[in-house]
């Protein structure tokens, strides 16, 4: 892969940027492919990539990855799966345990989509009971992954006697077929790489060693974190998510991972209240707010900004008195976690060449699309 300087200068100035309103949120799509191709790189194997499309929700990053020779992915939601299904994705496995209502929209998604190969998770009996029965009596047959708790501590079984019992009731049941183990180790967030390394080796050692005696036939294990270490494995799938548009947060945990920034946030200055404060219009409906308050946004072209106080519309940033800000002044920044900020957005506006050429809507933002 040819090694571009994507961090040098300004690469985030827009040039008719006073044609845009803000808050808003911009992407550079030459830098998603950018990351698009890093990924299979690191990997070195397309088939064994399987990228959550939780970060970006959109149809246009989901055909530039399927245009790479992706045909593996994850999502967390009905809508996204069906987005990728609307996106002719072969291959769609739904990170969460569908129950309930979610379990019949996603029969109803299945049965309108046959030519996306659809699967999901289980880690309990009961779930796996009740997935059963609205399968078959769907007469569908639908292929499961045992989701295994490796210290997350959110979902999942423990990787032990617990997982193999319920493997083996699984395999007594009509309307699933058992085929993998999926594990999300998010949870190890070390920025020292071997220390880091130590501990998803740990993780997956828990997860290879329940697979001896199960054998199944595929290992769904990590996230962006942990890709850095999963991809050097030749015998599972990795989905990170974050890693098209990365964030500053992910830039800060994972030095070792070379993704460029693709997604930045246009703020204004929208008043001046006090001679050390200024106010733009950055807010918590325009960036995630579920960090503190000054690990929400970086700012790229602005040094030396405290934020002090956010509400639904404005953030507050402290700064000398002797500034030369001014009302109008543009921002630009960083999200610290981009996944939540997207997805307070209907759309992204597509920067080429500097200037404003487009949109990105963020169809699967939305909990419906059509089921």
């Amino acid at each position: 892969m040819k090694s571009i300087n994507y961090m040098s200068g300004s690469w985030y100035e827009i040039k008719n940027v006073n044609e845009l309103d803000s808050p808003a949120l911009v992407v550079f799509p030459e830098r998603v492919k950018h990351n698009i191709q890093l990924a299979i790189d690191m990997i070195g194997d397309v088939d064994r990539l399987r990228p959550h499309i939780k970060t970006n929700k959109s149809p246009d990053v989901a055909k530039l990855m399927l245009n790479a020779g992706i045909t593996k992915f994850k999502c967390a939601t009905i809508a996204e799966a069906e987005m990728l299904a609307q996106c002719n994705a072969p291959d769609v496995l739904l990170a969460y345990q569908p129950l309930g209502p979610k379990l019949n929209r996603f029969v109803s998604i299945i049965k309108k989509y046959p030519a996306t190969k659809f699967s999901s998770l289980t880690d309990n009996i009961a779930a796996a009971n009740e997935q059963a029965s609205v399968f078959n009596s769907d007469h569908l047959t639908v292929p499961v992954f045992i989701d295994l708790n490796v210290g997350m501590n959110r979902t999942g079984i423990s990787p032990d006697e617990k997982a193999i019992e319920l493997a083996k009731h699984c395999s007594t049941l009509k309307g699933v077929s058992l085929i993998g183990l999926h594990a999300y180790d998010g949870h190890i967030r070390d920025v020292d790489f071997e220390m880091k390394k130590q501990k998803c080796n740990e993780a997956f050692a828990a997860v290879q060693k329940l697979n001896e005696k199960l054998k199944l036939p595929t290992i769904v294990m990590g996230g962006s974190p942990a890709f850095s270490v999963h991809c050097k494995r030749k015998d599972i799938e990795c989905s990170p998510g974050t890693f098209v548009y990365w964030d500053k947060g992910y830039t800060d945990l994972c030095p070792e991972q070379k993704f460029l920034p693709a997604i930045v946030l246009v703020t204004r200055i929208i008043s001046l209240p006090s001679p050390n404060k200024i106010c733009t219009d950055l807010g918590h409906k325009s960036v995630a707010a579920e960090n503190e308050i000054t690990r929400r946004v970086f700012f790229l072209n602005a040094e030396g900004l405290k934020p002090i106080g956010q509400s639904e519309e404005h953030l507050v940033l402290e700064t000398s008195e002797n500034h030369s800000f001014k009302v109008g002044d543009i921002f630009y920044g960083l999200p610290y976690h981009v996944c939540p900020t997207v997805a307070l957005y209907e759309r992204v506006f597509t920067i080429e060449n500097g200037k404003v050429t487009g949109e990105w809507e963020n169809v699967a933002r939305d909990r419906k699309i059509s089921l």
